[in-house]
């Protein structure tokens, strides 16, 4: 495979945010793109957009969570135009309330069988497709909220460190095979999701810029993207400072998380 021009393209969460950018991103002529999102309208209205730019889009709402019917719709994909690239981007936030509430279980819950489950039942199926041709690409959306848990929101932070971590073991297992894999750690992207977080969001960036760093570096074949740079290094700067250090530091940084 060559990372650098895919021509079928699967994106998971394409109704919005950096899903939706990063599907207008690849659009073009000679480029098919299979979507799927949870809204029907902003789904459309992505689709819409990159079929305007000449792309053959297919799309599907789906939900992450359930394994075999995203088993059947991966391979009905594949069969459509045998994958070059797969992005698993699907995923939720929660955390602690503005009231001042801490996250329920049954959120904890729903956020890690979104954001880890919802991935290893896109990966897994991908992976079998890809293996047949001895070629393609992944990508795992994670965040930079999983280099050093957040005690804001702990579910969240568990979720995206265990997809990174995933993400790090089917690298190495998966390259002797000819199938790359890459791990995205965003910061802060403007979307229907982080507009639901409530505090300072340092560093903030549109989901196009995401998208364009995130193409870039998926067509240098890099195996981890992390973003904006400055926050990464910060965020990488905490993750080593003894516990009760960063324990002192977090706070300056707190917020919530409303409601959907």
């Amino acid at each position: 495979m060559n990372p650098v021009t895919p021509q079928a393209i699967l994106i998971t969460g394409a109704s919005g945010g950096i899903g939706g950018a990063l599907a207008k991103a690849y659009a073009r002529e000679g480029v098919s793109l299979a979507l799927t999102g949870r809204d029907t309208g902003r789904l459309a209205e992505v689709a819409e957009a990159c079929a305007a730019k000449g792309a053959r889009v297919r799309t599907e709402i789906a939900d992450i969570t359930d394994s075999e019917a995203m088993r059947a719709l991966i391979l009905d994909f594949d069969a459509w135009a045998p994958l070059d690239l797969v992005i698993a981007n699907a995923g939720i936030s929660s955390g602690e309330r503005p009231d001042g509430r801490n996250e329920s279980l049954e959120d904890a819950q729903r956020t890690i069988a979104v954001n880890l489950g919802g991935t290893l039942n896109t990966v897994d199926p991908a992976v079998s497709c890809l293996r047949r041709r001895g070629r393609g690409q992944i990508a795992l959306l994670g965040s930079l909220a999983a280099w050093r848990g957040l005690p804001f929101c702990p579910a969240y932070s568990a979720s995206k460190a265990a997809v990174e971590t995933y993400g790090e073991a089917l690298r190495a297992k998966l390259r002797p095979e000819g199938i790359a894999v890459c791990t995205i750690s965003p910061g802060y992207v403007r979307s229907a999701m982080s507009a639901r977080v409530v505090g300072h969001k340092p560093l903030q960036i549109d989901a196009d810029q995401a998208a364009a760093i995130i193409r870039a570096g998926l067509a240098q074949g890099r195996s981890r993207i992390a973003f904006p740079f400055s926050l990464a290094f910060g965020t990488r700067l905490l993750a080593h400072l003894p516990p009760w250090a960063a324990d002192l530091v977090l706070p300056l940084f707190a917020f919530s998380v409303r409601e959907e």
